[in-house]
């Protein structure tokens, strides 16, 4: 298993899938266009870039493209690693029909192509029998009240609002994020 220090941001869920089974890293998926819409989402990426860099893997069609440039007009250069996939004709097993283009995306393509597109950005690191920090888990955030309990939304809600965060991030996807970008320390000060 391979491990990125940088917020992975891909186009869809199965994209995210695909990622999640080959390295360790926060992947964001921007649900394609709606990313032009989601002021949220923009904001997420920006705090996420400040802490930890950005690497953009998207699919190699034009419209994959077009939320590479949309994202790269919206953060700080030197913020954003740009990750390439190579153009290969074909479908996803999914799907019942290519896509308009009929390359392969994220999804599609093979896992070593994913990673040879990581290891030519430089953001490519072999995991170390190093103790990782230690990360929040779903416990946590019900021991803070941010999950699983009478009010819960709107505490999540509030955090979020701190944060900068979209408000409506489930208590899964604040997990992923909180852990990277702050600690549970850090999370009950702004709690307090």
């Amino acid at each position: 298993m391979y491990k990125v220090a940088q917020a992975i941001v891909v186009e869809g869920k199965y994209d995210k899938i695909k990622l999640d089974s080959l390295v360790e890293a926060t992947i964001i998926p921007t649900d394609g266009f709606g990313i032009f819409r989601d002021k949220e989402m923009l904001s997420m990426l920006r705090l996420l870039a400040e802490k930890k860099g950005l690497v953009v893997l998207t699919d190699s069609d034009a419209a994959g493209f077009k939320i590479r440039g949309y994202i790269n007009s919206a953060i700080p250069k030197n913020r954003v690693i740009h990750a390439y996939i190579p153009d290969i004709q074909g479908k996803e097993k999914r799907k019942a029909v290519p896509g308009k283009e009929g390359k392969l995306g994220v999804e599609g393509v093979p896992a070593e192509c994913i990673i040879e597109a990581l290891r030519r950005a430089g953001v490519l690191e072999k995991t170390s029998g190093e103790q990782p920090r230690k990360e929040m888990t779903k416990a946590d955030l019900c021991e803070m009240g941010l999950s699983g309990g009478a009010g819960s939304t709107e505490k999540r809600r509030e955090l979020c609002r701190k944060l900068s965060l979209p408000q409506r991030l489930s208590a899964n996807a604040l997990l992923m994020v909180l852990n990277s970008i702050t600690t549970r320390e850090e999370v009950e000060q702004l709690l307090k």
